[in-house]
């Protein structure tokens, strides 16, 4: 029986503790965009009250590797070859939202991004952008 690509997603989103730590939640879920949001709570700041830059990589890579995993056919994951991050501006706010996209989905690597947005009474700020690259990995 298959499996959707929204539902092999969210299986997998719900099996990562760290996303549980950080309260995360799998916000959408389209072909080759993810997206995914945090509450910018007291256990991830840094020492100037601003969220991590811990907490922004940890969603970009998640909503960047998810983009590239709703394009794959069942039975496959993804792995992080290569993320890099620009930090653009301090993650002040409630909560943090990371949308990732794929930039190229190739047969042995995907080329992914995702934007990093603080959030405060609704209103957006983008605070880091990040480019990396997938593996498609078969599983079994």
């Amino acid at each position: 029986m298959s499996v959707s690509p929204e539902n092999r997603i969210r299986d997998s989103f719900n099996a990562q503790s760290l996303m549980r730590t950080f309260d995360a939640r799998l916000e959408r879920v389209a072909p080759g965009a993810v997206d995914i949001s945090a509450p910018i709570g007291d256990n991830v700041r840094q020492q100037h009250g601003f969220a991590h830059a811990g907490l922004s990589f940890s969603l970009g890579d998640s909503a960047a590797g998810y983009s590239a995993l709703s394009l794959l056919d069942e039975g496959h994951e993804v792995l992080t070859t290569e993320m890099k991050i620009h930090l653009l501006a301090p993650a002040a706010g409630d909560r943090l939202v990371a949308r990732g996209g794929v930039i190229r989905a190739g047969r042995r690597l995907v080329v992914v991004e995702a934007k990093v947005f603080s959030v405060t009474s609704g209103a957006e700020k983008q605070v880091a952008l990040m480019t990396g690259t997938m593996i498609p990995v078969p599983l079994g």
